[in-house]
């Protein structure tokens, strides 16, 4: 039944379309891609609790030039001069569906600011300015303010990508994207991937290469004196099918349309609903 359910859902454009609609002032919008289906039932449903290591950066993996808040989920770099400063989180992920909230301001980046993931062995401080999380083979990172991918030490390509069809020379010549403050990571530690969320629109693939069966952390790196990054763990889960549940709980939330992104919106939906059914589509936290 869930499969007949998935192969209705991909012929029904609908959905997606209402997904997108509150998008269309976004940059981001043209560049959205219609995110699989484990992935938009993630985005759409409740949140995991807002404590924990997963929402928390490492006390010990980061450098000295980092320091925590007393939770652990907000990194301040202190100013130094020609030094390019990193911090991993807490607790990665070895394997399942995983997605982190990062926020950081744009005014609060400067040069180099990147975010990605790393495995363990990243280093995590270096001379000079540079993408320190991409800058090895131990890591993978996403340059904001140059929309460039990192890894090996070298620009792996431009992120978000446009269409094939685009030249080289045209792409390099677009103009550069202002990433807001909210982005979310999207971590495929089962297929090996990475991927970004801004404005709500899913960017599509940006890593295919990530080692399978590795612990994966979030991570960022900063030259920026006195920015603060904030780390949420949102929610994840392991890879298998989605459920009968999960998928009709998606179909009929995003049939309401931009009212079930706010409490009162959604409240004035459910009204005439049944309470079990009331309780399945509301995104109750803990």
């Amino acid at each position: 039944m869930g499969l007949t359910l998935c192969r209705w859902l991909c012929r029904d454009h609908t959905w997606r379309k209402k997904a997108l609609s509150s998008l269309s002032c976004s940059p981001f919008h043209p560049l959205a891609v219609t995110p699989p289906f484990r992935l938009a039932i993630l985005l759409d449903g409740p949140p995991a609790c807002p404590t924990g290591p997963k929402s928390s950066w490492s006390p010990v993996h980061h450098s000295p030039n980092f320091c925590l808040s007393q939770d652990g989920t907000v990194a301040q770099r202190s100013p130094a001069e020609q030094s390019t400063d990193g911090v991993r989180g807490a607790e990665g992920a070895q394997g399942g569906l995983h997605v982190w909230e990062v926020h950081w301001d744009p005014a609060e980046r400067g040069s180099h600011a990147v975010l990605g993931v790393s495995t363990q062995h990243c280093p995590l401080q270096a001379s000079g300015y540079t993408a320190l999380v991409g800058g090895d083979a131990e890591s993978w990172g996403w340059e904001l303010g140059f929309n460039q991918l990192w890894h090996g030490g070298v620009p792996c390509g431009h992120y978000p990508r446009e269409g094939a069809e685009q030249g080289e020379q045209e792409r390099e010549q677009r103009p550069l994207l202002a990433v807001p403050g909210r982005m979310l990571m999207v971590l495929d530690a089962d297929a090996g991937t990475l991927g970004f969320v801004v404005d709500g629109c899913f960017l599509g693939v940006a890593v295919w290469t990530l080692p399978l069966g590795v612990q994966l952390f979030p991570a960022v790196s900063s030259v920026w004196g006195g920015s603060h990054i904030s780390l949420r763990y949102l929610n994840g889960g392991p890879r298998e099918p989605p459920s009968l549940t999960s998928l009709c709980r998606l179909s009929v939330r995003l049939s309401m349309g931009k009212d079930r992104e706010t409490p009162s919106g959604l409240e004035g939906l459910l009204l005439n609903f049944p309470p079990g059914l009331k309780r399945l589509l509301r995104n109750s936290t803990c």
